[in-house]
């Protein structure tokens, strides 16, 4: 397995262009965090985000939960900012709650989590970020279309 089957550019546009409602795994509300920037970033492009924290009640605007399962409406991708050892049980949560997409960020990589998510049908990306996929000059040119 290599990073090209990580960051497929059909699963990468399928979160991107037409997934709607993210859910970002590790979002707090210090501004400072990684989370906060990409979380606001999403927002900007049109997303609709869910904080998934345990001690965040309220992030960019939007109520967060404790748990992905918390979430009372249909969630599209599930964004993960946690350590590689800890994201993988985030990626068995998605496929269990319906997610059409998992997103693990840049430096974030479990291949076992990457098979399990993939051969359940759900679209999977790692060690990449919205922020990187967007300025790609791919993109760039896909927009303009």
């Amino acid at each position: 397995m290599t990073t090209d089957d990580w960051q497929d550019p059909a699963s990468v546009s399928l979160m991107l262009d037409e997934c709607e409602t993210w859910a970002v795994v590790g979002l707090t509300p210090n501004t400072g965090r990684t989370a906060w920037s990409i979380a606001q970033l999403l927002q900007q492009r049109g997303k609709r985000i869910v904080p998934i924290n345990p001690g965040a009640d309220e992030v960019l605007g939007e109520t967060g939960y404790a748990t992905l399962a918390d979430v009372p409406f249909p969630v599209d991708v599930v964004d993960v900012f946690r350590r590689s050892e800890f994201a993988g049980e985030f990626a068995d949560q998605a496929v269990a709650i319906g997610a059409r997409g998992v997103w693990f960020q840049l430096g974030v990589v479990d291949e076992a989590a990457f098979e399990r998510t993939r051969a359940a049908g759900v679209a999977m990306v790692m060690d990449t970020c919205p922020a990187i996929e967007w300025g790609r000059p791919s993109r760039s040119s896909e927009r303009r279309e």
